[in-house]
């Protein structure tokens, strides 16, 4: 509730905001409402395309939302999925299988170190210190409390062994606009975790009372990886249809190459600088504060969509949010 606050009081700047609960009463509301525009970051509430519900409500309702449309949102929360699109486009992303079952293990050959992860989840979840295996006996406990855990399958890729960055972007079309990108510092994680932005180290080691200091932004680069990674992060959007904005995470292959980890068209977007967020802070590396983020975003949405941009809050007053 904190992140949705602050992004009605960012808003609220600007707009007259209803606020709609992405529940199962979500649809009656919005027909009851009708707003003019819907600032859309739900995460939704079952199902492996849950992030698509809500948008493709507003779609039957045709109110126009921030952000990718239903496809989009239900592709990239299957890694597989997105993974086989990206080689189709020869955007480089690491080896991968997909293990439905125990009888599909016994037969997977793979090589080690790999890493192992639900195919449908977000946040790191389900990616833990212990899911970078490298033996067999490793890799079957993982996969097997993947299926177990989280009833679905589990994806098994090759373990990237080199550094790892996350990538902002704003906007469409040729105004598509990278942000000061993110690398997470291995080094910082307590001695003997594994190089790994695992469930642990995004939730349990990193607290708001002693963050850790994991990320350098902008990350240090020499120019030709910049502009290699960057270039590849604007294929990635393009060919996977985002829209407005999106968070891209890449990692460096034995060769120093950046291979897309994964697609997130719905980025998370914690306020507080101490909950380390990367989106927010790769924006304010670029010196765009918390609420001019989610106004700039707001704006390019509707500028997509059609839809005048107000100069003032007076010109905003009959423009429900």
């Amino acid at each position: 509730m904190e992140t949705v606050d602050a992004v009605r009081a960012a808003i609220a700047e600007r707009f007259p905001v209803i606020m709609v609960e992405a529940d199962e009463n979500a649809f009656a509301k919005l027909q009851q409402h009708r707003p003019a525009f819907a600032f859309n970051m739900s995460e939704g509430l079952h199902g492996v395309s849950r992030e698509a519900q809500i948008p493709a409500l507003l779609e039957m309702l045709r109110i126009p939302y921030l952000g990718s449309e239903p496809l989009t949102l239900a592709l990239c929360l299957d890694k597989a999925r997105t993974k086989e699109i990206l080689s189709y486009h020869a955007i480089p992303t690491a080896a991968f299988a997909v293990v439905h079952s125990l009888e599909e293990l016994r037969s997977l050959r793979t090589r080690f170190p790999s890493i192992v992860k639900p195919l449908h989840e977000g946040s790191s979840k389900g990616i833990y210190n212990s899911c970078l295996v490298r033996t067999r006996e490793e890799l079957e406990r993982e996969v097997m409390t993947t299926l177990a855990v989280y009833g679905q399958p589990a994806l098994v890729e090759d373990f990237l062994p080199g550094r790892e960055f996350t990538v902002a972007v704003l906007g469409n079309g040729e105004n598509v606009r990278v942000l000061p990108i993110v690398e997470i510092r291995f080094d910082a994680l307590p001695a003997g975790a594994n190089p790994v932005y695992s469930y642990e180290a995004k939730w349990i080691w990193d607290t708001r009372e002693d963050p850790l200091k994991i990320f350098d932004c902008p990350a240090r680069l020499e120019p030709p990886m910049r502009e290699e990674i960057e270039s590849i992060v604007r294929a990635t959007y393009r060919v996977l249809r985002c829209r407005d904005w999106s968070r891209i995470d890449l990692r460096l292959d034995p060769q120093g190459r950046p291979n897309i980890l994964e697609v997130n068209p719905l980025p998370g977007i914690l306020p507080r600088p101490e909950d380390n967020s990367c989106f927010p802070k790769a924006a304010r590396a670029a010196g765009i504060s918390y609420h001019e983020l989610i106004n700039t975003v707001l704006d390019i949405a509707l500028e997509r969509c059609g839809i005048p941009v107000p100069e003032s809050p007076l010109q905003a007053a009959g423009v429900q949010v």
